[in-house]
């Protein structure tokens, strides 16, 4: 599959990730070993003065204190959609079509690994069809950033970035040191990454075969759904019902549990399914974001925003059960009987659309400030962005004392 003649490469790395705090982004093992210090979100981000760099301005109020700087936010979706991604094809799709125009040269972005389905593998692309081999979920740390060094020295001065939050946000604070003469950031929301071996031991939670399992997505309607490759109709599997409490404390790392970006704030454009109610999510941030969304024309069917149902019972709940989490004590288990009962009402009278896509936000907001007070005290005063603690005002998380900058 890594084939330079075919227009993927995946070059090999080295260095390593640092100790703590880390997600791999790739800054790491780059030849400045202190770009981290200047770069990563887990020290001392400054996203307002970030987006305002690269938006031309700072969030305003409403729904861009949830989401960030938006200048259109749609339903969407690929039609028809590609064959074998992972809702319809529209990630990969916008980054094919700036390779297949001459926009860019290579676009970093994420394949599987040859040996692991579900690895995360950073590659090269430069072929528009090639971008085919990055649809879908991977789990686990991809050290994606590492990549610009062998791109630019291989020529590549017009660059797409396809990445998450963590790496994003590196991308940008080293974006005035790269010289690049174009730079496009498709980027898709996170949260809640883990190891691809954790991930691994997940899928046996639900599956007596997890080695069939093709796909996995959470999808806005309340439910996990499941493909496999040996001709079974997809599984559905309602939210309430997942093995979550049966997972080890440290299942998710610390550095996702207190992630301060869910939805790709410093991206040109966001793709994700929070927001999207069966369709795909988008919000188009800037002019990069507007012209790579234009240049698919009639390939990408739009409609408006769903919003619906009310957050704040579920996102209090949250709370109540991150708090007990981030003390030490065991999650409050539904009884086994009300589940069946909750997981129907769930998709008919929660929150949905926009709705689901702020509590999800808020939700983010508080396991942050949560799980940074008690395993990292001293770093909340840094770590938390201000857009992070006016989500989280609402339910009565203010920051103390010796957390304010």
């Amino acid at each position: 599959m890594f084939d330079a003649e075919k227009g993927l490469q995946a070059p090999a790395l080295s260095g390593a990730p640092r100790a703590g705090l880390c997600t791999d982004c790739g800054v790491s093992r780059m030849g400045d070993g202190r770009a981290c210090g200047r770069a990563c979100q887990f020290i001392q981000p400054d996203y307002e003065a970030a987006e305002a760099r690269v938006h031309g301005r700072r969030p305003g109020v409403g729904d861009e204190a949830f989401f960030g700087v938006t200048q259109a936010m749609l339903r969407a979706r690929l039609a028809p959609p590609a064959p074998g991604a992972q809702w319809t094809g529209l990630t990969t799709g916008l980054a094919a079509e700036l390779l297949r125009t001459g926009v860019v040269d290579a676009v970093l972005a994420t394949a599987p690994d040859p040996d692991d389905r579900w690895a995360p593998r950073p590659v090269i692309v430069t072929d528009p069809q090639a971008m085919a081999e990055c649809r879908g979920m991977r789990m686990g740390f991809g050290p994606l950033l590492a990549l610009l060094e062998p791109a630019i020295a291989a020529g590549h001065r017009r660059l797409a970035v396809v990445g998450i939050p963590c790496q994003v946000y590196a991308l940008r604070a080293l974006e005035a040191e790269l010289e690049l003469e174009r730079l496009y950031v498709i980027g898709t929301p996170c949260s809640d990454n883990t190891t691809t071996a954790r991930f691994h031991e997940f899928l046996a939670l639900l599956e007596d075969r997890p080695e069939r399992v093709t796909y996995l997505e959470f999808r806005a309607d309340y439910r996990v759904e499941l493909r496999f490759d040996d001709g079974r109709k997809p599984r559905f599997i309602p939210f309430l019902k997942l093995p979550i409490s049966d997972l080890p404390a440290d299942f998710f790392p610390m550095t996702c549990k207190t992630c301060v970006d869910y939805t790709n704030r410093l991206a040109d454009i966001t793709v994700g399914y929070m927001g999207g109610d069966g369709d795909q999510w988008l919000i188009v941030r800037n002019a990069r974001g507007a012209e790579m969304l234009a240049a698919m024309g009639e390939r990408v069917v739009t409609r408006p925003l769903v919003d619906k149902g009310r957050r704040e019972a579920a996102v209090k709940g949250f709370l109540a059960n991150t708090e007990r989490a981030a003390g030490g004590l065991p999650l409050r288990r539904m009884p086994g009987w009300v589940r069946p009962i909750v997981a129907w009402l769930q998709p008919r009278i929660g929150p949905r659309g926009l709705e689901f896509a702020r509590a999800r936000v808020e939700m983010k907001a508080i396991e942050s400030i949560l799980h940074l007070r008690r395993a990292h005290p001293a770093r909340v005063k840094n770590m938390v962005p201000a857009h992070v603690w006016r989500v989280a005002a609402h339910y009565g998380l203010v920051p103390g004392p010796d957390e304010r900058r």
